[in-house]
């Protein structure tokens, strides 16, 4: 790192102790540069060594924008990411409303998902580098609304009698996130070259007899 940019980062480090100004007043085209950075940056092989310099470089805005919105670059990380899985949790919340029968709303949710990683590969690669501590920091996790619509499909489907109901709520929806994580990961990973949606219906399949109550 040449001086000015290490003068740079260090006045921008104190900037830090200050109150970050409220995300509502950057601009939106401002913010989507930034999210494009994350992405890019951060979906790498060193992504723990990403700096706040490189992302402001990625994403043609300031030092001091990024600190006076962020703070650090964790917080530019996790905000972007809740933001990414907001949208998603958003058209997931849509696609539920209406449907009654559980094997379709169950159907419909790991569609979108999948959809999700065909369309955004960068932003899965980012998931993945996320330690299982600081994924809590992203507050889509503890986002009640979306967690509670999901897991009440999976309650009432119990409750029918469809859903496995000799294991308790939580581990049908533990088989369920570690199923589309594990094949969106690794559908990434692998660089393939057919969209997971083009084997939707077999990999529901294989979902639906883990989770359905046995015959």
């Amino acid at each position: 790192m040449n001086q000015s940019l290490a003068k740079a980062s260090q006045k921008n480090e104190r900037l830090n102790d200050k109150a970050l100004a409220p995300l509502s007043k950057i601009r939106p085209a401002t913010l989507d540069n930034i999210e494009k950075a994350v992405h890019q940056l951060f979906a790498g092989d060193n992504a723990q060594e990403v700096t706040m310099i490189q992302i402001a470089k990625a994403a043609n805005v300031s030092l001091q924008t990024l600190y006076k919105y962020f703070g650090d670059k964790q917080t530019v990380f996790h905000t972007i990411m809740d933001r990414v899985l907001g949208r998603l949790a958003i058209r997931m919340m849509d696609h539920l409303q209406g449907i009654d029968s559980v094997e379709d709303r169950i159907r419909k949710t790991l569609w979108v998902v999948f959809d999700f990683v065909d369309t955004h590969p960068d932003a899965v690669m980012v998931l993945t580098s996320i330690s299982a501590t600081d994924i809590r920091k992203i507050s889509i996790y503890e986002n009640e609304e979306l967690i509670k619509a999901f897991t009440s499909v999976l309650l009432d489907g119990q409750k029918r009698g469809v859903l496995n109901d000799s294991v308790p709520l939580y581990v049908l929806f533990d088989v369920f996130m570690g199923f589309v994580m594990r094949i969106g990961m690794m559908q990434v990973v692998r660089k393939a070259n057919t969209p997971l949606t083009d084997s939707f219906d077999d990999l529901f399949n294989i979902l639906w007899r883990a989770i359905s109550k046995p015959q």
